[in-house]
């Protein structure tokens, strides 16, 4: 789909918050309501827009610690340990990569005791990964919502 600079600006608009109504995303942008809506429907069932999400805070809900975990997969087995991953509470993100690690997580856990244990009783201990390394994220200094639109 061939994106315009007013789709460029109604996915800016709903990057920044989601819950922005037509209406306003009309006033911002100088057009209809009826025109931001159909625009919307397009992005949607094109699916440039795949959904609305919550921006949930992991320590309000109990996750003291993330991490990045970089996994090494045995060849062959790429299937099987990505599915068993995807199986695991705490795993958020399941990212194939190039370069050193074949896989990167990202993981939560309520703190480094919860993520000592996620990390030996539940990836350790899987067949199919031959290296790791966890990297406790120990804070944020930039985040966007989204890609650049």
């Amino acid at each position: 789909m061939e994106l315009d600079e007013t789709d460029r600006a109604i996915l800016r608009i709903l990057s920044a918050d989601a819950r922005t109504p037509f209406s306003e995303i009309a006033r911002r942008i100088e057009m209809s309501s009826a025109t931001v809506h159909d625009r919307v429907s397009r992005l949607e069932d094109a699916g440039v827009i795949r959904g609305y999400h919550a921006d949930i805070d992991p320590k309000a809900v109990g996750y003291g610690v993330s991490a990045l975990v970089g996994l090494r997969v045995e060849q062959g087995r790429e299937e099987d340990a990505l599915s068993r991953l995807r199986e695991i509470d705490g795993v958020e993100e399941i990212h194939l990569t190039t370069g050193e690690w074949d896989v990167i997580l990202r993981v939560f856990a309520k703190d480094t005791d919860g993520l000592r244990e996620l990390m030996f009783d539940n990836v350790a201990a899987m067949d199919g990964f031959s290296r790791s390394q966890t990297m406790i994220i120990l804070g944020t200094d930039y985040e966007t919502p989204g890609p650049p639109v």
